[in-house]
């Protein structure tokens, strides 16, 4: 039975089939649409850094035949035949691509899937549709890819432009078609263009290259013979009565453009006549002229510090640059590149690939994304866990993830650190771990220590084979242990299991360094041989 995938759901090929000889179809569909299905050899860096890698329908097959275009068969748009044994080295990764020939969208697609096919049977199968896309052209369907073992990743991942753009992206050159030439006159062709039978043109002289010359004047207009004038007679408005009369007339407005005058003479306003901001500078009479003349602005200048210019006064907007664009903006924060069952994405996020079987425990609400199949319950410690927890203070509100897929956990942007126990043992507060896988034992330990309300601090102490991830605010410092290493209790993430941890209490160092405060500082003093180290943060709890 095939192995359902969603997107983003990942799985070594081991883990479906024992072969390597395998048949990977493509089905895809939409009503109108015409679709090229290619497949892209990558290397290291997920680039085409080879094009005899890049195997479409023009180009059907590797060069040593490990990726073969098969043709459209068994009901699949178009097929491949892969052999894993004989991918050369430099390729890491086979991308399993779909683009739109022409006009059209992949929202416009049916149901269709990417399926592996190995001795005759499907054994992996992932199925899309156009929900899951909008206006892309392209869509990056699964990949094979090497990571220590080759694996396949359902990816589904859209991608505007066609497949120029596909294959720019990874790194390919499309090869520019020549223009065609321009067709010679063949005698016995169609006249071209020729003035009318009464003016008959002399044969015109062969061409030749024409030396540098002047373009000819135009020709002048032809001048039109002169008639009445539009307005030879006086034009008087209708419905307006003549002035009686011994009236003197008003005077005739200004027209339009001339400067206005108002009644009795210009007007200067005080401190002299304005001038627009941008204008020349001139000085008050009897001033003194700067030396070099007077300022004026250069061009584009706002005339005041922090002032705009104005609308239209010849600022040109600089162009948006490429790598402003929405897709070259978000790549870098692209998920990580698949590691193991733990990864680091950035230092405040932390994702865990969850396969059946495999659970882990994480602090409950530190989910922030998750993709695949995956179940999330609560995870009870029982009555003697509860007590126990607020009695030492090391209580955890834990949920258990399981199923198969991918989570991604984060703690009020805290810094992760994923720390991966080899059969080892290690030390931490409770509030400093976000998650850690289930299989790993976990064991309230007491501090030992003397003169502290209830006799004691506590921790856990985890042991086993898997990992765990301890948050911290801040960056944290690992110290080795010596003979005389203190830390403040409240500021302790995690420490090795060889080294000894003692309580003790200082009344000087709270009176010191915090004044308000009159409770006692509650410090550990770490002892243990070299190797040893501890973990601390720069912050108290």
């Amino acid at each position: 039975m095939a192995r359902e995938f969603q997107r983003g759901h990942k799985a070594r090929i081991s883990d479906l089939t024992a072969g390597t000889d395998l048949y990977v179809g493509v089905q895809i569909s939409g009503p109108g649409l015409t679709f090229d299905i290619s497949c892209f050899g990558l290397d290291a860096a997920e680039r085409l850094s080879d094009d005899r890698y890049f195997v479409f329908y023009n180009q059907p097959k590797s060069p040593e035949e490990s990726v073969q275009l098969l043709g459209p068969q068994a009901g699949d748009t178009e097929s491949f035949r892969v052999t894993l044994d004989r991918i050369p080295p430099q390729i890491h990764k086979l991308s399993f691509t779909a683009t739109i020939d022409g006009a059209g969208q992949m929202s416009q697609i049916g149901p269709g899937c990417l399926r592996i096919v190995a001795g005759g049977e499907e054994v992996a199968r992932y199925p899309f549709d156009g929900t899951e896309f909008s206006t892309e052209r392209a869509v990056m369907l699964g990949d094979l890819y090497l990571k220590d073992v080759w694996r396949f990743a359902a990816v589904g991942q859209g991608f505007d432009g066609g497949l120029e753009a596909l294959l720019k992206h990874f790194g390919g050159e499309v090869a520019e078609e020549e223009a065609p030439a321009a067709p010679q006159p063949q005698p016995g062709a169609a006249p071209g263009f020729a003035p009318p039978p009464h003016a008959a043109a002399p044969p015109a002289p062969a061409p030749e290259p024409p030396a540098f010359a002047a373009p000819p004047a135009p020709a002048p207009a032809p001048v039109a013979p002169p008639g009445p004038p539009a307005h030879a007679a006086p034009t008087v408005p209708a419905g307006v009565p003549a002035p009686p009369p011994g009236t003197v007339p008003p005077p005739a407005p200004a027209p339009q453009g001339a400067p206005f005058t108002p009644p009795g003479g210009p007007f200067t306003p005080p401190g002299g006549p304005f001038t627009p901001p941008g204008a020349p500078f001139t000085p008050p009479p009897g001033a003194a002229v700067p030396p070099g003349g007077p300022f004026t602005p250069p061009p584009g200048v706002p005339a005041f510090p922090g002032q705009a210019p104005a609308f239209g006064g010849g600022a040109v907007l600089a162009p948006v640059p490429p790598e402003a664009g929405l897709r070259a903006v978000l790549t870098k924060y692209a998920e990580a590149p698949v590691g193991d069952r733990w990864t680091e994405q950035n230092p405040q996020l932390v994702r865990a690939t969850l396969t059946k079987g495999a659970n882990i425990l994480a602090k409950q609400g530190s989910m922030v994304a998750y993709q695949g199949d995956i179940d999330f319950a609560h995870k009870g410690s029982g009555l003697l866990g509860k007590l126990t927890g607020q009695l030492t203070g090391q209580g955890m509100s834990l949920m258990r993830c399981s199923g198969d897929g991918e989570v991604f956990l984060a703690d009020e942007a805290s810094r992760l650190f994923v720390i991966r126990l080899q059969g080892e043992q290690l030390y931490t507060s409770a509030r400093g771990v976000l998650a850690f896988d289930e299989g790993l034992e976990t064991e309230v330990r007491r501090i030992e220590g003397a003169g502290l309300p209830g006799g004691g601090l506590f921790s856990m102490l985890f042991s086993g084979t898997g990992a765990v991830v301890v948050k911290t605010r801040g960056v944290p410092v690992v110290l080795p242990v010596g003979p005389a290493t203190y830390v403040d209790g409240n500021a302790v993430i995690a420490w090795s299991a060889g080294a000894q941890a003692v309580t003790t209490t200082s009344v000087r160092l709270r009176r010191s360094g915090y004044a308000r405060q009159s409770s006692e500082a509650v410090n550990l003093q770490f002892r243990g041989a070299p190797g040893n180290f501890v973990v601390v943060q720069p912050f108290e709890v």
